[in-house]
């Protein structure tokens, strides 16, 4: 398949140059937004998938708590990984390139798990697939950016998290239901690869980030590709090649550090206790004594989907900033009232998980809106790069922590410091979170 294949409107559709973020919404735009779909898909099945069968594996292979707590956030270290170093290599080489090759490796090392010797071994795997993730989580929404209209990029990259709440939850709901034991954890690990087969079928002949090429002065490459995907004649008229960064350090120069500490100290507040809950949480909702532990997390699941959706239409109609510092707001009085509540009745206990299962996966599709619009071009890879990477160190940290809080603290201290954590996030948007809805990117 070639670029040429991503034709979607005639060439006649307009004469009058059009800047980038002002072509109307297409079938490019859809295809490129499904595209980008499937990895986050696949990042959400791969980290569900762990967290529904970790206790089989832990059977199985005779894990410790130490063991356990790595093989949870072996993913997210790889996130770490692959969003810090790939994501500068997406600002030097290009998007388009990092976009189709890293789902090679992912699929590659996610069929291989079936013949998972040991811990070790699966464990340097699960950070291979996650390292490969990382590159996407910081060129896809990137690149879908850089090509979205101004007036549909919030929902266009807040339809990224749906995405991966789909692929958390499907992963949830398969194992729990095909987790038979024996080997069955071998496959549903294995599982993985399919998803991840068909993104990089579908993503072949992708094309090349206009905005980017216009960051290199590659003028003419990028009027030739929006030619081919939208048929308009592209405005560059108003836009100049950036001054070209070298290294990470730009992003803590005085201009822009601001948001660039934003970007990671949100997202990583805002991540922490999802990962480390939704891990474990048959863990969690065995210590808070429901006695139907598989009906109560089909519940939390259901809720996290229509929260997802629903957070679609929030991120388009609210700006940035209010929703960010809202949500952070009620995610933090909910764990303190689920704290509280821990030894309620399994009724009470679930009115404060439910709402804060919905709003945080609403408020998760910020992730993808705010960190692409805080910065410049030449340096957007390398800071939605960064901003993803550090966030997998605290969700890692936070994943490898929570089990031993939990023995060690109980369920209501640990409810607690978590919200804590969103507390802190909350804080820290009221003093740095600017309002980025109207921002031009190219």
């Amino acid at each position: 398949m070639s670029e040429n294949s991503v034709i979607t409107e005639p060439s006649d559709k307009a004469t009058k140059p059009v800047a980038l973020d002002q072509i109307p919404f297409s079938r490019f735009h859809a295809k490129i937004t499904a595209m980008t779909f499937g990895a986050n898909f696949s990042d959400g099945y791969t980290l569900g998938i762990i967290g529904a069968i970790l206790p089989t594996i832990s059977t199985q292979l005779g894990l410790s708590s130490f063991w356990e707590g790595m093989v949870a956030s072996s993913a997210l270290i790889g996130l770490f990984l692959g969003s810090m170093i790939l994501g500068r290599v997406g600002d030097i080489i290009g998007r388009q390139r990092l976009y189709v090759l890293n789902f090679v490796l992912i699929a590659a090392v996610s069929l291989m798990q079936l013949w998972t010797p040991n811990v070790l071994v699966l464990f340097i795997m699960r950070v291979l697939i996650g390292f490969g993730l990382g590159a996407d989580y910081a060129v896809g929404p990137t690149l879908m950016s850089e090509f979205a209209p101004r007036k549909h990029r919030g929902a266009m990259l807040a339809s990224l998290t749906v995405a991966w709440t789909v692929g958390y939850v499907a992963a949830n709901v398969i194992a729990t239901y095909l987790n038979t034991g024996d080997d069955s954890w071998r496959w549903l690990l294995a599982s993985g690869a399919i998803p991840a087969l068909i993104v990089l079928v579908v993503r072949i002949g992708t094309p090349e980030s206009p905005g980017w090429l216009i960051s290199k002065g590659r003028v003419e490459e990028a009027k030739a590709i929006v030619r081919r995907c939208f048929g308009v004649e592209l405005d560059t008229s108003t836009v100049a090649p950036e001054e070209e960064h070298t290294a990470y350090k730009a992003l803590f120069s005085p201009a822009i550090r601001t948001r660039t500490w934003f970007a990671v100290l949100f997202y990583s507040a805002l991540v922490l206790p999802y990962f480390a809950i939704y891990t474990f949480v048959p863990t969690i909702l065995s210590g808070l004594n429901f006695e139907d532990a598989d009906l109560q997390s089909l519940i939390l699941n259901i809720f996290l989907l229509i929260g997802g959706i629903a957070g679609i239409w929030f991120v388009a109609k609210m700006p940035r900033r209010s929703f960010t510092i809202v949500s952070f707001g009620v995610l933090a009085v909910s764990l303190v009232a689920l704290g509280a509540l821990s030894n309620m009745s399994a009724m009470a206990m679930m009115i404060p998980f439910v709402i804060y299962t919905f709003v945080m996966s609403a408020a998760s599709n910020i992730t993808q809106v705010y960190p692409a619009e805080l910065f410049p071009t030449s340096l957007r890879a390398s800071g939605v790069g960064l901003a993803n990477g550090l966030s997998r160190i605290a969700s890692a940290i936070g994943t490898f922590i929570l089990p031993v809080s939990l023995t060690n603290w109980g369920i209501s201290a640990t409810m607690y410091w978590l919200a804590g954590v969103l507390l802190l996030g909350m804080l820290i948007s009221i003093r740095w979170a600017p309002e980025t809805g109207s921002k031009h990117l190219v």
